[in-house]
């Protein structure tokens, strides 16, 4: 592996990322519809907060300029089932509902910072 990482802003969180690992990401619904994600459908992600390359730590306020990581969705799906169960006791009141979330696995091929790759 390589000694380079970045943390990026995407789908509401923080993510530390590296090349050549793969990530599962939730709220992506505006890039990949529910059953239509093409396999290998590359992204690109400019919200960078920092970038470290060996010893050099970049820190964006609040993005870095210049500042890409690319990578590729291999596949959307749906998480596990959560179940909400609410009880009022001494009411006879009960409610069961549950939801899947979406969520898309990608992976990270390269982080660019002003135009040059930051491993290997």
């Amino acid at each position: 592996m390589s000694n380079a990482y970045a943390v990026i802003e995407i789908g509401g969180r923080q993510l530390r990322v590296e090349p050549g690992r793969f990530y599962n990401i939730r709220h992506l619904a505006p890039i990949v519809p529910a059953g239509r994600s093409e396999p290998n459908m590359k992204i690109l992600i400019y919200r960078v907060l920092m970038i470290r390359h060996e010893s050099n730590i970049n820190i964006g306020h609040p993005w870095l300029r210049g500042a890409v990581v690319k990578g590729r969705i291999l596949h959307s799906r749906l998480e596990e089932k959560v179940m909400i169960y609410k009880m009022i006791s001494k009411k006879k009141t009960r409610r069961k509902l549950g939801h899947r979330q979406r969520s898309a696995r990608f992976i990270v091929d390269s982080i660019f910072l002003n135009e040059k790759e930051m491993y290997e």
